[in-house]
């Protein structure tokens, strides 16, 4: 049997012995030697699936007679910080749980409590959508994945981040016009803060149209 663990965006949630406890439900059941007649691709397959951590399993028989099987992973876009245990949310909003075998570094999220909790259902809904795109232009980003500390989500659910670097807090608004406002927090980081200094300022604001507020 071949195992190939997709990853694309290094994430470690899962390895091939992950893999093989799965379809051997721990070594309960040896796959080795079966005939083929007795194996059940598909069923190997949701059998894997069916780990939070993965998003795709493809079982399959080769020219040589063997088993392979092509696994890929979730990829988480924010940690959700909650009370009782925090969680990921991968690309298309669901919620997955922490890993013993791995740390994604992804922005952590934190909310008011004013806001519903941030599940599956919050970040599938209207509303919600426009917070995973957010995020997700984050996560695609590499100067904002890597200088972006933390978001927080505030009772009227506008968006503020903590910087990895400097003093202020990034005032976002909404996470509407998200390319538009963080263009804007692009020359903030140019043109000002290099000449000003980077803990001259408490807050940046780009909420607003046509204006950076700077205080």
């Amino acid at each position: 049997m071949t195992i190939k663990v997709d990853n694309e965006y290094n994430n470690y949630f899962i390895g091939d012995k992950e893999v093989r406890d799965l379809l051997t439900r721990e070594g309960e059941r040896n796959l080795e030697g079966l005939p083929n007649h007795n194996i059940d691709l598909k069923n190997l397959e949701k059998r894997i699936e069916a780990n939070k951590f993965v998003n795709d399993a493809e079982v399959f028989r080769g020219l040589d007679g063997n088993i392979h099987v092509k696994v890929k992973q979730n990829r988480p876009i924010a940690r959700i910080i909650r009370p009782d245990q925090d969680v990921y949310i991968d690309v298309e909003g669901h919620t997955l749980p922490l890993s013993d075998r791995y740390t994604a570094r992804v922005i952590p999220v934190t909310k008011s409590a004013l806001i519903k909790s941030l599940d599956n259902g919050f970040f599938q809904d209207s509303t919600g959508e426009d917070y995973l795109s957010l995020l997700k232009f984050i996560e695609n980003d590499q100067f904002w994945k890597a200088q972006i500390a933390q978001m927080h989500i505030d009772g009227k659910g506008k968006v503020s981040f903590l910087p990895q670097v400097g003093e202020h807090t990034i005032e976002f608004g909404k996470p509407t016009e998200v390319e538009a406002k963080f263009r804007k927090l692009m020359i903030f980081y140019k043109e000002v803060l290099p000449v000003m200094g980077w803990d001259k300022y408490k807050r940046v604001n780009v909420e607003y149209e046509d204006q950076i507020i700077c205080e």
